[in-house]
């Protein structure tokens, strides 16, 4: 356990520059399509901790697949949970989210098909190169 939290820092830690450069890209689109003039010091400040957070938790997070006594099913069920409350929280601090059921629904059905839809990308990757190999290897023993 203490291996897998002190990977879960070191992922962390290193994922935490990226926060802030997303929220200074997001702050640039909003700019540039008239959605945002000025900022408050508050609102820069809440945007910078906040992202590096998030940063922090979704670069943790993938520790979990780590677990090796955890189901495969549990970690992807957990993994997608954090990241949800991570982001919801995320978006609902910095006013990106209206707070109301309306603009919650609506953000967790984006989140779960798009969550749902990187996972069909990486499964359908992992089971192609998987194939690959296998295939590989069974040209190899057929040689011998």
């Amino acid at each position: 356990m203490k291996k897998t939290v002190l990977e879960f820092f070191r992922r962390g830690i290193m994922a935490c520059g990226i926060g802030p450069a997303v929220l200074a890209v997001i702050y640039q689109v909003l700019h540039s399509v008239g959605k945002l003039d000025t900022l408050s010091a508050e609102e820069v400040s809440v945007g910078i901790f906040s992202l590096l957070a998030l940063a922090f938790i979704a670069g943790g997070i993938n520790a979990v697949y780590q677990i090796e006594r955890l189901p495969l099913m549990l970690a992807i069920l957990i993994h997608g949970m954090v990241l949800y409350v991570a982001y919801l929280v995320t978006y609902l601090l910095n006013d990106w989210l209206e707070w109301g059921a309306i603009p919650v629904i609506v953000f967790s059905a984006a989140f779960v098909v798009g969550y749902l839809a990187i996972w069909a990308v990486v499964y359908s990757v992992i089971k192609r190169n998987t194939k690959r190999v296998n295939e590989l290897l069974t040209e190899k023993q057929n040689k011998q």
